[in-house]
């Protein structure tokens, strides 16, 4: 599996009577279906069952090829201290099968169409997918509305599963020094928001763990009224739709879950968090508190991070990489589609012969240029060209667009795509100089430094370090 927090209300009872009778209501749809044809083309076709289940259905006849996914609004941002990484956890189980569906037969259906499946879990949500031949539609359907129903949980299952996500931590987190310089930075950073703590959870709460925990927190956030269903193919509304209907209809909604109410307090000094462990070459890493989507300023700071490091003719790159040969990669990272504000980050794995002092001075005079002189315009052009090309060559996928559709509708609103080309057109270079100063201030950043000790270790190629799309 890929791997890009609960009190119920005293008015408990009144709403288990209210989702009772919606059970044996009629089979109107609660919204009715409505299309929408976007400014990229898109036709998406929006519908909310009567469970509260948000349907979302994208045409694209150019090929019977079909995806699927699951959207629920659940990830490591709505865990508590204790039981972090259950999310993750609770996303192995979702394949140990059902009543219907015995261990591996949800899998082995899906090949057996020529398809694929798998799932993703990060900050703010668990995404359950499948790619598959049109015709086949209906049985995906059919798998993924029996699960969220009728998921078979038991004591060994439970067991297997655990070990399982226990190792996955070894292997991808204590085993990877860049993995584990950013759980450290991330836990630095935050003080109080959930972001601070991996997706994949601590050990110490694997460990501690119990079925009963799973089965809880289950209860809370698997419901028809917490998922959103995204579906893009050779499909037509007109005859999925009746069949959503009748395979998710019977799901039962639930009490709204707990919202997560955390917020991280301004940071008012520097911290510098140092890792001493074993290593080829120094690490280097720098997180800034940014805003998330719903401020103005993210557009900007998307533009700011492809000016510092988007291709191979970026400052990061041309400067610290290929001039002065400080570091071999440099990386500006920022994901404004984030539930709640985020970071922005800045990292770097040192040059073989080359003091990571050197190097971090070296990266601040370039983020110092950002402060005092405007970017000039064909820099901003080509940044904005990049971004711009990305999104469009992006929906020649399917699974790219069934991506994006859930998550805009994660954030609130899948129509927030058509602001996407505008926001990125819109943004100056005052714009990306004024997030500069704004932002990316010593007082509002965490260091994170990985110093090798001992015997080198064999690492993973590098990625992008400040990316916590998932685990």
């Amino acid at each position: 599996m890929i791997h890009v927090r609960h009190r119920r209300p005293s008015w408990l009872l009144l709403f288990s009577l209210l989702a009772l009778l919606l059970s044996h209501a009629d089979t109107a749809p609660a919204l009715a279906a409505t299309s929408t044809r976007t400014e990229q083309g898109w036709l998406v076709t929006e519908e909310v069952l009567p469970n509260g289940l948000t349907v979302l259905i994208l045409e694209d006849h150019r090929a019977p090829a079909v995806t699927l996914q699951v959207w629920y609004k659940v990830g490591s941002r709505n865990e508590r201290l204790g039981n972090t990484g259950i999310s993750h956890l609770l996303e192995h189980l979702m394949f140990r099968g059902t009543s219907k569906y015995g261990k591996g037969e949800f899998s082995k259906l899906v090949q057996a169409t020529g398809g694929t499946d798998n799932a993703f879990t990060s900050d703010d949500q668990t995404v359950y997918f499948e790619n598959s031949s049109a015709p086949h539609i209906d049985l995906l359907v059919s798998l993924e509305a029996d699960r969220m129903v009728n998921l078979s949980l038991d004591e060994t299952g439970f067991q297997a599963e655990r070990k399982i996500v226990m190792e996955e931590r070894r292997m991808r987190t204590t085993d990877d020094p860049s993995t584990d310089l950013f759980e450290q930075l991330s836990a630095a950073a935050y003080t109080a928001h959930p972001y601070g703590w991996p997706t994949v959870g601590w050990m110490s709460d694997l460990e501690a763990m119990t079925l009963d925990d799973v089965q809880k927190y289950r209860q809370i956030y698997y419901a028809p009224n917490n998922a959103i269903l995204v579906i893009a193919g050779d499909v037509s509304p007109e005859t999925l739709l009746p069949k959503i209907r009748a395979e998710f209809g019977p799901a039962q909604a639930n009490t709204p879950p707990p919202p997560v109410t955390a917020k991280e307090p301004p940071q008012r000094g520097e911290r510098r968090v140092m890792l001493k462990r074993p290593a080829s070459l120094p690490i280097y890493m720098a997180a800034y508190h940014t805003p998330n989507f719903q401020h103005e300023d993210s557009f900007s700071l998307s533009m700011l991070a492809i000016v510092l490091a988007g291709g191979r003719s970026s400052r990061l790159q041309l400067s610290l990489v290929e001039k002065k040969a400080l570091a071999l990669s440099a990386d500006a990272d920022y994901s404004r589609t984030s539930l709640d504000p985020t970071l922005f980050y800045l990292s770097m794995r040192v040059a073989p012969g080359k003091k990571w002092q050197e190097a971090e001075a070296a990266l601040y005079q370039e983020i110092e240029k950002m402060k005092t002189i405007l970017v000039g315009d064909k820099e901003l052009q080509r940044a904005q060209n990049l971004v711009e090309a990305s999104f469009i060559y992006g929906q020649d996928s399917l699974f790219y667009r069934t991506r994006q559709l859930g998550q805009y509708a994660l954030l609130g609103d899948w129509k927030l795509i058509d602001k996407v080309i505008p926001g990125i057109r819109a943004v100056t270079a005052a714009d990306i100089q004024r997030v500069a100063q704004t932002y990316l201030r010593e007082d509002n950043r965490t260091v994170g430094l990985l110093v090798p000790e001992g015997t080198p270790v064999r690492e993973r190629p590098p990625t992008e370090l400040g990316t916590r799309a998932g685990h």
